[in-house]
């Protein structure tokens, strides 16, 4: 089963889809309540593009020296800047600002649901967009350690999700996470995957979320 831009176009534009079950299933089990201060608001940028007949999807590590999510794997994105005019124009800045790939180039497709992040107190808002060509990354080195592609297709193939118990603040608590590139993909970055996995399951599988 590969994945096409015209699936993809469907699966962001779906109408009647339930987000929050589709994020549970990649959420960590941790209490996610929302403090009662305002949370920072940031725009990330889902953007896949073709590769022979299917679509890869791009992700980069932080560096090490990053105050916020230091060393994880996330979408290139950032907060957002007074002068900021949306959430997507948030999302295509940093990933101008972060892998050389800037606006002009790039297809917005649709947005996904926001999510709220605890630890950080951000609430992240996912924009989704498409390259008409394979790229050339110019990263960033004060802010990405490593660009990570992978098939959109793997998201739809049970063989790149696990679950570990990992120990936080000496406590076991279960963790799903995908696989990519011998990275494990966790936490915030999963649970966005997360919800494009499942719409496009609607579309490209025919199968909704209660049924899976």
């Amino acid at each position: 089963m590969t994945v096409t831009l015209a699936d993809l176009r469907a699966a962001v534009a779906l109408a009647d889809f339930d987000a929050v079950a589709a994020h549970t299933r990649m959420a960590p089990h941790l209490p996610r309540l929302r403090p009662a201060t305002g949370a920072r608001q940031a725009g990330v940028l889902i953007l896949v593009y073709p590769e022979g007949d299917g679509l890869r999807l791009v992700l980069t590590r932080r560096t090490d020296t990053l105050r916020g999510h230091s060393g994880q794997i996330s979408f290139p994105g950032g907060r957002r800047d007074p002068h900021d005019v949306s959430f997507t124009a948030t999302a295509l800045r940093e990933t101008c600002e972060e892998l050389g790939l800037c606006g002009a180039d790039i297809t917005v497709i649709g947005t996904l649901t926001p999510i709220y992040i605890p630890p950080s107190n951000f609430e992240v808002f996912p924009t989704v967009g498409a390259l008409d060509t394979p790229p050339v990354f110019t990263p960033n080195p004060a802010e990405v350690a490593e660009v990570l592609t992978f098939p959109v297709d793997n998201l739809l193939n049970p063989r790149y999700k696990s679950e570990e118990d990992w120990l936080f603040q000496d406590t076991r608590v279960r963790i799903p996470f995908y696989t990519v590139a011998h990275h494990k993909v966790w936490g915030a970055t999963a649970i966005m995957l997360s919800e494009l996995e499942h719409r496009l399951r609607r579309v490209v599988l025919t199968t909704s979320l209660p049924n899976e």
